[in-house]
């Protein structure tokens, strides 16, 4: 299926083409670049206090930069953003404020109100919202309210606190609209809520990431004020690598310039080489002494500063333009035109997006997809770099060398990357970002794309094949995602274009068989076709730390081994895709279709001196510990561990098979030598004249594992699946070695501090999760069709089709953020202001996971990223 050629597709054609560069400029800043690992040259690895969110102002960062509603150039040497403070503030809000683990009730949270609002792929146009309270940024009660918290309490948000009493905050948005590639018009709106007037002023902030303090760079970047009339300023910047630029503004009060650099006196008690450093406009703000800005009119911090008191109900506006190009008249029509036009186009693009005439749905999905957009980062970290340090620094101590990821020496990572939550994840997660491309693949398939390949480049996967997992450390093991997202973004894609893409689809194929072929030879160890990986994503649903076993014992995973089930399916599909040109790839059909069959045998069957992870009486796939007598421990915990054996499904039309024989021909003597040697079949039903189904869970089992999905009493819930099932209510323990371990269900925060108890994988539902389900039941129905009949929920006597049911799972996760009769949205849980006022109840957030009961969003707040999904479900309910 095709679509009209809109404004925006042009742009990405002519990007893609390299006809113009409209991707170099976007919203590339980090939203938190302390207390990450890669500015952590700490002893002892602690990333949170090594640059803490005070210390952030003053610190000169080596790898990125932050900001609220920022951009950058595409390797982030200038970066703008604006600041902001209420004259009543100790501190200009430059960033965005949360608390570490050490301080929260349930791991790192940020404690700010801001809203991704609108975006396009080529960041032609982007609108982000600040809500800045007038009285004082509620610091210290935020901090000592939550670390009096336990883990069983909800945590302290802002919004708990007087910080937005009687509507006293300010509305700050900031608009970006691209006149060209290399031209960018900037619109800062600050709307006061309050009926009375409210001071404030606004340092909108251009600067140079520091490379030169590092001995990247040289000579020295600048940004120099060049004239100042009545009307406007204009400063020069000027820089070797990328080009110079004019950045004009609307006549400021005061302008500012420091250098980008080290407050020594702050930060280590020694002396400045000068007064001008990083965090100098604070000090000379919020005292309202300028005196050593005097004389000051170049450098490579830069602000023009305006003080504004605005009445109660108005609003104030600065205009500014940052353009490779001299423009005689910046702020002339065109300026406010370009606003215009890119909004019209950026109406245009969603529109083809969202066929309903429900006007909440095309909300929820347009800010969903402008929250993927938004979370691109320039993410920046070279190992060898980062474990020896910088000339003229301090050498990092010795233990660097053979701490985190100091065995990860080919990693050298400098693009812009979709992020999961640029404020509590501000870094790329292996297992995440599949699921961003999928999301993202309707948008800008080219994008999506070349992020699937990026990950699997040389100076990512490692010589052996591991894909980098995430920075506080490279080596856990994600879920083997990736060839799943491969073949869905190139059928999204192909289904937009009428094109198939097979050179993308062949590139993937060939690094991920490097990456297969790693998961075989080092999360096997016993080559009994069970597989290992340790708590692969899920955090907290085992027990104990997956990471860990106790009694130096082996878990054999049923969700490792349903994950290697499914990426073998995923790695046919391909195979049998590109075969249909190519015939070199009907062998390796045959490879990962055998290699389905041994994984499926494993899993399921029980035989001398193996147990399966299958336990017949209960209905359900379990972990198994192998203990180092030989003897088996089955972990009796209902979870997503044993749900992921329905993500191990895949149906084969037989007439793709007739454009492949020799596969075909390869399959039927594989099944009938398993049935004359009396080995476990994978094919269930081979007479079937139309279709062949490979399912990890056989029929009768499959119809049990159904069971429990959609049982309300166990998986199923008002905002679709549950991580773990409500029977553990009554908690699950068991003793291993003498030490006793075990679980209960959580339905909201963790209540554990496994893996930092900032996720809980022990009742809410996860967005990724529950996507993998409904094409899971999909793909049932696209075998048995109405045949099959399932209690939808269980024990109801409602009988309907895995169709049906994949349908109503769908509208209740898309029901976490629409609204009720009453207004309301289940994510915001009881917060009248979220869900009534006017300034509130249009803004949506994609939390990291919602409440087992109640729908109610969790964990990271901005977590677009794969929560972003519900944006493609939205589409597809309408396609």
């Amino acid at each position: 299926m095709t679509n009209k050629v809109t404004k925006e597709q042009e742009r990405l054609n002519e990007h893609y083409t390299e006809k113009r560069k409209w991707l170099k400029w976007g919203p590339y800043l980090s939203e938190r670049q302390w207390g990450t690992v890669r500015e952590d040259y700490s002893a002892n690895g602690d990333a949170w206090n090594y640059i803490t969110h005070s210390f952030s102002r003053s610190k000169a960062y080596r790898w990125g930069e932050d900001g609220i509603g920022g951009i950058s150039d595409e390797k982030q040497h200038i970066c703008f953003a604006p600041a902001f403070w209420n004259g009543k503030d100790h501190i200009l809000k430059e960033r965005l404020f949360g608390l570490t683990p050490s301080q929260a009730n349930h791991g790192e949270d940020v404690k700010e109100l801001y809203y991704h609002l609108d975006n396009t792929p080529s960041h032609s146009y982007m609108k982000y919202l600040y809500k800045y309270p007038q009285d004082a940024f509620p610091y210290e009660e935020l901090e000592n309210t939550n670390s009096h918290l336990s883990k069983k309490d909800p945590e302290f948000e802002i919004t708990d606190t007087d910080a937005f009493k009687d509507n006293r905050y300010f509305d700050i948005f900031i608009e970006y609209a691209k006149s060209n590639e290399e031209d960018i018009c900037i619109k800062l709106s600050i709307h006061n809520r309050a009926s009375e007037s409210a001071f404030i002023a606004i340092l909108p902030t251009l600067w140079f990431r520091n490379e030169w303090a590092f001995g990247l760079i040289d000579p020295k970047p600048d940004i120099l004020l060049m004239a100042q009339n009545s009307e406007m300023g204009i400063a020069k910047v000027t820089d070797s690598r990328t080009g110079n630029y004019n950045f004009y503004f609307d006549k400021p009060d005061q302008t500012l310039f420091t250098e980008n650099e080290d407050n020594f006196v702050r930060l280590y008690a020694l002396a400045n080489k000068t007064p001008f450093v990083k965090d100098a406009f604070h000090d000379a703000v919020i005292k309202d002494n300028y005196d050593i800005f005097k004389s000051k009119n170049n450098g490579t911090r830069f602000a023009p500063l305006y003080r504004a008191t605005i009445e109660g109900g108005k609003v104030f506006t600065i205009r500014l333009r940052l353009s490779r190009e001299e423009i005689p008249q910046p702020f002339g029509s065109d300026f406010e035109n370009t606003f215009i036009t890119r909004i019209s186009e950026t109406d245009d693009f969603y529109a083809q997006l969202c066929h309903s005439d429900n006007e909440d749905l095309k909300n929820i999905q347009r800010q969903a997809y402008s929250g993927l957009l938004w979370s691109k980062q320039f993410y920046y970290i070279d190992i060898p770099s980062w474990l020896k340090g910088d000339p003229g620094h301090v050498p990092p101590p010795a233990s660097r060398l053979k701490g985190r990821n100091s065995d990860w020496l080919t990693l050298n990572n400098e693009d812009i990357i979709s992020m999961p939550d640029k404020w509590e994840y501000p870094w790329y997660a292996a297992w995440d970002l599949p699921f961003h491309c999928v999301a993202l693949a309707s948008l800008d398939a080219e994008f999506a794309k070349r992020q699937l390949i990026l990950l699997l480049r040389e100076w990512y996967m490692n010589p052996y094949g591991q894909i980098p997992a995430y920075e506080w450390n490279f080596s856990d093991v994600n879920p083997p995602v990736q060839a799943w997202a491969c073949m869905e973004v190139y059928k999204i894609d192909k289904e937009k274009t009428g094109i198939a893409d097979t050179q993308f689809l062949e590139r993937v194929f060939q690094k991920l068989l490097i990456n297969f072929t790693w998961w075989v030879n080092r999360k096997d160890r016993l080559n009994n076709n069970v597989f290992e990986g340790g708590f692969l994503g899920l955090d907290n649903i085992g027990i104990f730390d997956r990471n860990n076993v106790p009694g130096n014992g082996i878990l054999e995973q049923a969700d490792g081994t349903a994950w290697m089930g499914m990426y073998c399916l995923n790695m046919l599909d391909i195979a049998l895709e590109l075969a249909q040109t190519n015939k070199t790839y009907e062998d390796l059909a045959t490879k990962f279709f055998e290699h389905f069959t041994y994984i499926a045998s494993s899993i399921n069957q029980i035989r001398e001196g193996f147990e399966g992870s299958w336990d017949e009486q209960e209905g359900f796939f379990y972990d198994v510990l192998r203990m180092p007598d030989g003897g088996f421990i089955p972990l009796k915990v209902r979870s997503l561990v044993g749900l992921t054996s329905l993500f191990a499904v895949h149906v084969i039309d037989k007439s793709l098979l007739e454009k492949v024989p020799e596969f075909y021909g390869r399959l039927k003597w594989f099944v009938d030598y398993r049935q004359r040697n009396d080995d476990y079949q994978v094919i269930e039903n081979p007479g079937n004249k139309e279709k062949i189904l490979l399912s990890l869970a056989p029929f009768k089992r499959l119809k049990k594992v159904l069971s429990a999905l959609i049982d309300e009493k166990e998986f199923l819930s008002c905002a679709g699946i549950r991580s773990l099932s409500k029977i553990h209510e009554k908690p699950y323990t068991i003793n291993i070695g003498g030490y006793d371990f075990g679980l209960h269900y959580e339905p909201g925060d963790s209540e554990t501090s496994i893996f930092g108890g900032n996720s809980n994988w022990r009742g809410p539902v996860w967005m990724p999760m529950n996507y993998l389900i409904i094409q899971s039941l999909e793909k049932y129905y696209n075998y048995f069709g109405d045949s099959l009949q399932v209690e939808f929920p269980t024990h109801s006597g409602n009988n309907l089709s895995l169709r049906k049911i994949a349908e109503a799972l769908r509208n209740r996760l898309i029901g976490i953020f629409t609204r009720d009769d009453k207004g309301n949205r289940i994510v915001n849980g009881q917060d009248e202001r979220f869900n009534q006022d006017p300034h509130f109840r249009d803004l949506v957030l994609f939390y990291e996971y919602f409440h087992g009961e109640t729908g109610k969003g969790l964990g990271a707040s901005h977590q677009t990223g794969w929560t972003g999904l519900v944006a493609d479900l939205i589409r597809r309910k309408n396609d």
